[in-house]
């Protein structure tokens, strides 16, 4: 059984820091790519960011860019999202998510349709 599991959610000042982890077990991902969608009360989900299974193809969203960072530990079926410089409107429930894949992509998917397994959520709130 595959599972993904967010953790490092919390409650932060603006300006603030917080690093997401996700772990997966029930498969190996190392060839799969990984992402973070986030969802706000009201709101639909919407990209954040995505890294293949080599790490060297990552992307962002515009909203995004220059203040979160992914990265990903194959060894431990671990996927990150480093957020720096936090803002109220970064406010949502924040999901990782994994595209199975049998070979090593050069493609960071950025569509909620492409992915096929979804952690829980982790609650991410940003006090103005």
């Amino acid at each position: 059984q595959v599972q993904l599991v967010e953790s490092g959610g919390g409650l932060v000042q603006a300006g603030g820091s917080l690093r997401l982890s996700c772990v997966g077990s029930g498969r190996t991902f190392s060839r799969d790519t990984m992402g973070w969608f986030r969802q706000a009360p009201g709101k639909e989900r919407e990209f954040v960011a995505s890294i293949t299974g080599t790490g060297l193809s990552k992307s962002y969203s515009d909203s995004v860019k220059g203040r979160f960072t992914i990265s990903r530990d194959n060894a431990k079926n671990t996927e990150f999202l480093q957020m720096n410089s936090l803002k109220p409107e970064d406010t949502a429930v924040y999901y990782c998510a994994t595209k199975t894949a049998q070979s090593f992509g050069n493609y960071a998917y950025t569509a909620m349709a492409d992915y096929d397994y979804w952690g829980q959520g982790t609650q991410v709130t940003v006090s103005a």
